[in-house]
């Protein structure tokens, strides 16, 4: 066990450093001065010089992505030059010194994602902070209804199968897979929050915390989390009852099956106990995809009902090219990408004795 994890965090570490050079090298290929978009209307050559240089934009592009890999990296190097761009900020880091060599300090600290261009000198990591919390309540209620149900109406269909009620479930789960998510969204935004809001008294928009009338506090509102979270789970929804249904029905031809009929078991051990528990294993699968895909792909849904997460930050920061922001949204995804696969790993273990970790 102890070296599959290695295995796993070298060929994480490998991976993350893939993305890294990627999103740099393709955000900084793009037209314009990162200097001129962080300035705006309010640029002058003075500033201009001002800004480049304390980011680090004045130097070759070979530079600055040592720059970027030395902010984002745990161990990472300061120069004790106060006009380098890497000597050591108290407001950027918090630093635990290991040694010293020269004018080089070695330290330990937080990965740091650089600065918003257009809010004010925000740090990138208060940004996502601030957003990340509410798409993964939005997602993980959205991946729970498409579990929950999907594994249900899966084993229906599975169980009934050719009758009238399958042939139901799967026109309904492939009409889910067919309809685009921000059709679902204004659909449902439409019918349950503006025709029928009198019964269901749900909005058209609005995100997890809200002000109060009075303007003075923030409180969270659920029921604003029930219309996006039904229309982020209806495609994954539909795969899980597809993939549910068909491993089952597979699950059902297994010689381990006809054992445990022969030797009497109820058919609700041999579902329960021993079908399903195998059947899990593709739907785990196409779950931890979605899941992961739901953090950075729910930009339709959070943009359409106003909820105020990661989706709907990374489109309001392609629109002002605020790049840091973007680069640390795709970084951040792309780690909880590896952390989901690996947690699916170890899942796989409990479900199925039989895979082996290699």
């Amino acid at each position: 066990m102890f070296r599959y994890f290695l295995n796993k965090i070298f060929y994480a570490v490998l991976t993350l450093m893939g993305v890294v050079t990627v999103i740099f090298f393709l955000f900084n290929v793009l037209p314009g001065d990162p200097a001129q978009m962080m300035l705006g209307q309010n640029e002058d050559s003075e500033q201009l010089a001002i800004i480049k240089k304390k980011y680090g934009f004045d130097k070759p592009i070979s530079t600055q992505y040592f720059y970027y890999i030395n902010d984002l990296s745990p161990v990472s190097f300061h120069s004790k030059n106060i006009e380098d761009y890497t000597c050591l900020n108290p407001d950027k880091y918090k630093t635990v010194k290991l040694f010293s060599v020269g004018n080089t300090i070695t330290v330990l600290k937080r990965p740091y994602l650089r600065e918003s261009f257009t809010k004010q000198g925000k740090r990138v990591s208060e940004v996502l902070a601030e957003t990340l919390p509410n798409t993964f309540v939005l997602a993980v209620t959205a991946i729970v209804i498409a579990m929950l149900l999907g594994v249900i109406l899966g084993i229906v269909s599975a169980l009934f199968k050719d009758t009238w009620l399958d042939k139901t479930i799967q026109i309904v789960s492939t009409l889910g897979m067919s309809v685009p998510s921000f059709f679902s969204a204004i659909l449902f935004a439409w019918l349950f929050g503006y025709v029928l809001h009198r019964f269901t008294n749900l909005e058209m928009t609005g995100s997890l915390y809200e002000l109060d009338d009075f303007g003075e506090a923030m409180h969270i509102k659920w029921k604003n989390l029930i219309l996006p979270a039904i229309v982020l789970g209806i495609r994954p929804l539909a795969v899980v009852i597809q993939l549910m249904r068909n491993s089952l029905l597979e699950v059902f031809n297994q010689d381990y099956i006809r054992t445990a009929r022969a030797k009497g078991l109820s058919e609700y051990q041999i579902i329960w106990k021993h079908a399903v528990k195998n059947a899990l294993n593709p739907v785990v699968t196409a779950i931890s995809g979605w899941f992961a895909s739901m953090l950075a792909g729910a930009v339709f849904v959070e943009y359409i009902f106003g909820w105020n997460g990661l989706g709907k930050e990374i489109v309001n920061a392609l629109n002002t090219l605020d790049l840091p922001v973007i680069m640390g949204a795709v970084l951040v995804i792309a780690i909880l990408f590896v952390v989901i696969n690996i947690f699916v790993d170890i899942i796989y273990v409990w479900l199925d004795p039989k895979v082996k970790l290699d």
